[in-house]
């Protein structure tokens, strides 16, 4: 069989070497594959089976007793299921993995935990610090999977971690470790382990320069849960997101934040999210998220200044720039504060980053008050979708982030119109156009 290339970035695959990938648009990524010289069949052979006598596993997960990691799993981990967990080098994968693992070593669960980075001691030190060291973790320094498989079979723990699968080889690849086909062929055998048994693994991933995880862009749909976990170096916080998940919601998070013990969990995401003081600043509002079935409240800052260049400087950190230059339009040509002469700088408190466009208001709101100088009250809460003539529309779960605003003692909230009465202690205010959301902050002011 003819050999092919693939592109190290993204997957993308070619019958022959190219310079720039035509997918992701990196350059010399592409690296040449050949086929795997393997007779082994990948599953064991079974015969149809009728639906109706096929036993439903509906309810059989490990609860690690970490809430926020089993909300985002959608309930704790599904046996025989095969999850990867990625992030930056350093964000906490290891450190959460572990954390799990001694948890359900408590509840009896016998553990396998294989690095083919670490050696036994370092972590060993690692548990030492978290404070888990638990009989029924069994640690084993080895990257040969056919030894991994030997194993795990004679052992058959409850959770089998690989820590982390760009280190993994098989003899019957004819390439380095971390190379797309080693990476794929290694998935391969721990998935087949995985379905032929009660058997959950967890398998750790690196990621690439633009976040993704690194390998053949297949590794993620051979799995059955991807999880992301994200954080600025800068802070503390770590947030886990599932970018797929067969047996849960892909909406929900889970928030932690990095201790010297490990990860805690954030039970309460606002207050870790409103860092600012008791006073209020021109520039700053405040808006909420939802996260899933979570709402919890955001700071937005904005900063405006007169720009010294040609082109004016458009800096958002948290959310999209297109999205900030939509909003931008929108506050010179409705509302008619001139910013094509300013540069913007807009940030989300904390490096939270936002998708949705509730908080787009909020954000009108803050370069407004930055470019005028007037300030927004600091239990003012601000939330809207902000169309492009200057309408507020609707956002959803309104009532449930009015409900999160009344818990931290909000007394104002400015909303987009809607046909529901919402019962509640916060003053009210309907607005139907951005102009009149400024208009009454100027004036609440």
């Amino acid at each position: 069989m003819k050999s092919n290339f693939v592109c190290s970035e993204c997957g993308y695959t070619s019958p022959k070497w190219m310079g720039k990938c035509p997918s992701c648009g990196e350059w010399n990524t592409f690296k040449e594959v050949k086929p795997v010289k393997s007779d082994i069949h990948i599953f064991e052979r079974h015969p149809p089976i009728s639906l109706q006598k096929i036993k439903s596993s509906e309810g059989e997960r490990l609860k690690t007793n970490i809430s926020e990691f089993d909300r985002v799993l959608g309930g704790g981990v599904v046996k025989g299921s095969l999850v990867l967990l990625g992030g930056e080098p350093g964000i906490g994968k290891s450190t959460l993995i572990l954390q799990a693992a001694q948890n359900l070593a408590k509840e009896g669960v016998k553990v396998l935990y294989v690095s083919g980075e670490e050696s036994p001691y370092q972590i060993k030190l690692r548990a030492k610090r978290m404070g888990a060291d638990d009989e029924k973790i069994l640690v084993l320094s080895e990257i040969d999977i056919e030894i991994i498989e030997e194993e795990a079979n004679e052992m058959v723990p409850g959770l089998l971690i690989i820590d982390s699968i760009q280190s993994m080889y098989c003899s019957n690849v004819e390439s380095s470790p971390g190379s797309v086909t080693q990476v794929k062929e290694c998935t391969q055998r721990l998935l087949k382990i995985a379905k032929n048994g009660d058997m959950s693994i967890f398998v750790v991933g690196h990621v690439t320069k633009g976040g993704a995880i690194a390998g053949p862009r297949t590794l993620e749909h051979m799995v059955d849960t991807v999880l992301y976990l994200e954080g600025d170096r800068n802070y503390y916080f770590r947030i886990l997101r599932a970018a797929k998940n067969r047996f849960g919601s892909t909406n929900e998070i889970g928030v932690f934040e990095m201790q010297e013990k490990g990860l805690k969990e954030i039970k309460d995401p606002s207050m870790l999210f409103l860092m600012g003081g008791n006073e209020s600043t021109p520039g700053t509002s405040i808006s909420c998220v939802l996260e899933g079935t979570r709402a919890f409240l955001v700071e937005i800052q904005a900063l405006t200044s007169p720009t010294y260049y040609g082109y004016p400087q458009r800096v958002s950190g948290g959310i999209d720039s297109r999205r900030l230059s939509m909003l931008l339009a929108v506050v010179e040509k409705k509302l008619g504060f001139p910013v094509s002469n300013k540069d913007v700088f807009l940030n989300i408190v904390g490096g939270l980053k936002i998708e949705e466009r509730a908080c787009d208001l909020a954000v009108l709101a803050s370069i407004a008050s930055s470019l005028k100088g007037f300030r927004i009250p600091k239990k003012m809460l601000i939330i809207g979708e902000v169309g492009l003539t200057g309408e507020v529309r609707a956002v959803a779960r309104l009532e449930k982030r009015i409900k999160e605003a009344e818990k931290l003692g909000f007394e104002t909230a400015i909303i987009p119109k809607s046909r529901t009465k919402l019962t509640t202690s916060i003053e009210l205010k309907e607005v139907n156009w951005a102009l009149n959301a400024i208009e009454y902050i100027k004036g609440y002011v």
